[in-house]
């Protein structure tokens, strides 16, 4: 039996401030079944409820027509940036270990996220990995 979303109840939701899927606790429902808004528990923002499996980042394009230059918005999910990274490398995957040491573009698998692509080093000890329904900052190259 599934459980059932109330207010003050805590869900996964992208949010629109950090630009990353995070904690939020349910403030108001349109119906029984629907999310309407969200406070981020990191940032406290509230704002309306996002799937965080279909969160988008955007690229510009540049079309012209006529005299005039127009940018349109094309929406990638992440999961298909994941699927695109995946195919492009060739790289063996390796165990994540807070102990081991990656670089940009390594491949690892974590025993709750599943495989994932380091994206970029944030710190010494951090690194940006890009899951297939989300991006996480995770921990490593601790003795």
């Amino acid at each position: 039996m599934a459980s059932q979303l109330t207010a003050g109840k805590e869900v996964l939701s992208y949010c629109t401030k950090c630009k990353l899927a995070l904690n939020h606790v349910i403030v108001a429902m349109k119906d029984e079944k629907t999310i309407h808004k969200v406070k981020c528990k990191t940032c406290s923002s509230t704002h309306a409820y996002k799937d965080p499996s279909l969160a988008t980042t955007k690229k510009k394009r540049t079309t012209t027509a006529g005299r005039k230059k127009k940018t349109q918005t094309v929406a990638v999910s992440i999961a298909d940036l994941w699927m695109k990274k995946m195919a492009e490398t060739s790289q063996k995957s390796q165990p994540y270990k807070i102990s081991g040491k990656f670089e940009v573009g390594d491949v690892l698998d974590h025993v709750k996220f599943g495989p994932g692509i380091v994206e970029s080093i944030v710190d010494n000890d951090k690194i940006e990995v890009m899951f297939r329904h989300e991006i996480k900052t995770l921990i490593h190259n601790k003795a």
